[in-house]
């Protein structure tokens, strides 16, 4: 029997993993920053406001109380936003189970430090980089909350953390695998929510299938360029974190970063593109920067991530943004 896993961040993405965890036989508490989320969720069974019409397992309890999700727990899911990750988890270090396994489903790269998620965690958790693992993949949560067959990524330096993490989530609908590569697991996640964005532009510009595919295709081979630069095992971006993840996320009307993307592209403001996403994060908007910064600082030319960042940040015209990428430099494709 898997031990207490708690999982903190009730939107979309955490419910739905929470799902899957108690789905699989495990104790799960869900921690929502919102009390009444916790108590429409203990009432209901169901997490009206991210994932309306989705039964809850009975294993699954929630709570607004971190003291209360975290006592006892063998595991603990981070479900927060990646640039919020550090803040939070601040706040909860104290209450952390010694040697815990830490799991983080956020997909971002931490502006100003330019850190990964696994990293942000090793230096506020003080914990070392093997107790801690991500998640990544083709993982839409309202799919996967409506139990649609998907398969995603367990991501640890500590290969039996993996694996002990793998079986806890396994089910008949959701199938883990498990690779030691961290950081081409997580930059494969980052940067896939940059490209979705540039998808979405495209698609409100009203272009098909051929500017997509250039994109997914071209977003893929800089993001390969970027984790070849930090030491990622190339094989990564060819399997379910790296092209499974980047297809999902830019063909999908789900995926917050295409939606907000499209809005951008038929000339809605920032603000009216947030609200067409209900509120909730598209990571890509301030990652384009930290992604952009990183790629910077390594020396690695992203010309989509530096196309979105001009976009989202600088006021460019997503009407250009076919002429700044086509009138590049022509070179050999590798």
């Amino acid at each position: 029997m898997t031990g207490k896993i708690a999982v903190m961040g009730a939107g979309s993405w955490g419910t739905a993993f929470a799902k899957v965890l108690a789905d699989a036989g495990a104790p799960v508490v869900l921690w929502a920053r919102r009390g009444a989320v916790a108590e429409a969720i203990a009432e209901t069974a169901e997490n009206r406001d991210y994932l309306p019409g989705v039964r809850l397992p009975a294993a699954l309890s929630s709570t607004s109380d971190p003291r209360l999700a975290l006592s006892g727990a063998e595991t603990v899911v981070l479900a927060v936003p990646s640039q919020t990750l550090r803040h939070n988890l601040t706040a909860w270090r104290a209450l952390l189970p010694p040697g815990v396994t830490l799991v983080s489903l956020a997909k971002g790269v931490e502006l100003g430090t330019l850190k990964r998620m696994s990293e942000v965690v090793v230096d506020v958790a003080r914990v070392p980089d093997d107790q801690v693992a991500v998640v990544s993949g083709p993982n839409l949560a309202k799919e996967i909350a409506q139990e649609q067959p998907t398969a995603t990524v367990i991501a640890c330096r500590d290969h039996d953390r993996a694996v002990a993490l793998q079986r806890a989530c396994t089910t008949g609908y959701f199938r883990p695998y498990t690779i030691t590569d961290v950081i081409g697991c997580e930059l494969g996640g980052a940067c896939k929510n940059v490209i979705a964005l540039s998808c979405g532009m495209a698609d409100g510009l009203g272009f098909g299938a051929n500017t997509l595919a250039t994109l997914i295709t071209r977003g893929l081979a800089e993001t390969s360029r970027l984790g070849a630069a930090l030491g990622a095992d190339p094989l990564t971006f060819a399997g379910l974190a790296g092209l499974g993840d980047l297809v999902a996320s830019c063909s999908s009307p789900l995926s917050r970063n295409r939606t907000f993307g499209a809005r951008l592209g038929r000339g809605e403001t920032m603000a009216q593109a947030q609200a067409a996403v209900g509120g909730q994060v598209a990571e890509g908007v301030k990652s384009c920067s930290s992604i952009r910064e990183l790629a910077m600082r390594h020396g690695v030319e992203m010309p989509i991530t530096e196309v979105v960042h001009r976009v989202c940040h600088d006021g460019f015209d997503p009407n250009e943004m076919a002429g700044a990428l086509i009138g590049r430099k022509t070179k050999p494709e590798r």
